[in-house]
């Protein structure tokens, strides 16, 4: 696995060391290969851009979901660049604003969580540390692959930049070392994934669905009272973003249960609205059901767990 890992590493850093004008060249080829050719989860696509926005017109959602094709082909290769793009060159391309704001929550001694979802480069978000007061540590929250030598190689993709990259079953205890050690952090949390039937607490009005959400990010952030932020991703032109920092709460004891985790969904509802095409359409998002939750599982002691004798239909 080792030999494997180093050979795909090899080949994909010189592959970044090509300009980004090729890249594009390729990404082009990528996008007529992917949308006319293997039709790529065009299906999946086609029905989540049709629920989410019934408004408009068959055109329209033509429109969008080409569009998205397109950016979804340089995604990857901008992804790809990070083995090797410079720390200038990446402070050129993926500009942050109201960071300001995120240093002075650390100088007044208190952690930030951020939040953000699978929109624009969210890859590129991991060059936060090049923007933050040094007295921080910044780091973000993934989920492993199950191909071991394709996670190694997506460490490499987001730690380039000097963010530490946590697992996610092990958040909270990697928070609490540091917490241990008086060093503050600032975290990184992509909170729209689909969440496994036995951790739906919560469900927001999300792009027209009913939709079960994670809730385990604002748990944490609740329990050690970090500062809130959500980061408002902008594609300014191709290969050019733009990130804002907008304040939540500094205390998210004083929102309403689940008052942090409705706020995120509003504000990337709003992201998503604003330019449709640079969200991450592929993924099976509202595949869970409250139906079928309500059918097949029951809360017990604030855990989630199957019937034992489901209810009838």
């Amino acid at each position: 696995m080792g030999i494997l890992f180093y050979i795909l590493y090899s080949i994909c850093y010189l592959i970044s060391l090509i300009p980004l004008r090729i890249h594009y060249l390729f990404s082009n080829c990528l996008f007529y290969l992917l949308y006319y050719v293997i039709k790529y989860r065009q299906k999946v696509v086609r029905k989540n851009l049709t629920s989410s926005f019934p408004e408009k017109s068959e055109e329209e959602l033509c429109r969008i979901e080409k569009d998205f094709y397109r950016w979804f082909c340089d995604y990857i290769v901008e992804s790809l660049k990070l083995l090797s793009i410079s720390q200038k060159q990446m402070k050129k391309r993926m500009v942050f604003k109201g960071y300001k704001a995120i240093n002075q929550c650390v100088e007044e001694g208190q952690s930030v969580a951020i939040y953000l979802g699978h929109y624009c480069n969210w890859e590129w978000v991991s060059s936060l540390p090049l923007w933050f007061t040094p007295k921080a540590r910044c780091g973000q929250i993934y989920h492993p692959l199950e191909n071991k030598v394709f996670d190694r190689l997506f460490l490499r993709l987001r730690e380039h930049q000097g963010a530490l990259s946590i697992p996610m079953a092990e958040t909270l205890r990697k928070i609490l070392e540091f917490q241990r050690i008086n060093q503050p952090v600032i975290i990184g949390y992509i909170s729209d994934q689909k969440p496994y039937w036995t951790n739906i607490h919560h469900w927001c009005d999300f792009l027209h669905h009913d939709t079960p959400v994670l809730t385990g990010a604002e748990r944490i952030i609740r329990k050690l009272n970090h500062a809130v932020f959500y980061l408002d991703m902008h594609r300014v032109k191709r290969g050019y973003y733009e990130g804002e920092f907008k304040l939540i709460t500094r205390e998210p004891d004083s929102l309403s249960e689940y008052g942090v985790t409705d706020a995120y969904f509003r504000m990337l509802e709003e992201s998503i609205q604003r330019a449709p095409a640079y969200w991450l359409w592929t993924h099976n998002r509202w595949s869970r059901t409250r139906e079928k939750f309500n059918h097949d599982f029951e809360i017990v002691n604030g855990k989630v767990v199957h019937r034992k004798q489901p209810i009838s239909s």
